[in-house]
């Protein structure tokens, strides 16, 4: 019983680290996809808080992206099912898209707050320039 226990152990672990899939010839490089796969939660992000305006304006986004990295449809989906089937890869690639989508937010923000001040000390200068102070008139006279 325990050599069974032991030979089902071995052909798990062994079954595990195979790869499900064979790498396609037009793989799409890792850091490229990470872009691509980036690129497409934001869209999808922007698609959902406003539908109207993709279809309004005749708007395809997903072609766009295939068009902006030189990829095709059939080339995306087969590196996605690649990657997916390496579940390790696959997490780390979009913890790196997290990673990179946190450090634009944090970058936005601060650009945001730096135009903020300077909108700020634009407006108190115009509204302190709006202020005139009264002349008060000297009599020539002695």
């Amino acid at each position: 019983m325990k050599n069974l226990f032991v030979i089902f152990l071995t052909i798990l672990l062994t079954s595990c680290g195979e790869k499900l899939l064979e790498k396609p010839e037009d793989l799409i490089p890792k850091d490229k996809m990470i872009n691509i796969l980036k690129d497409m939660t934001i869209l999808n992000a922007a698609r959902s808080s406003s539908v109207t305006v993709f279809h309004d304006y005749k708007i395809e986004p997903t072609t766009f992206i295939f068009s902006k990295y030189g990829v095709d449809s059939l080339q995306f989906v087969t590196s996605d099912k690649y990657y997916a089937s390496l579940p390790n890869e696959y997490e780390a690639m979009y913890a790196e898209i997290e990673k990179q989508l946190d450090n634009e937010k944090e970058q936005i923000s601060e650009a945001k707050k730096i135009k903020d001040s300077l909108d700020l000390e634009r407006n108190l200068k115009k509204s302190q320039k709006k202020r005139v102070k009264p002349k008060i008139s000297t009599d020539s006279l002695p």
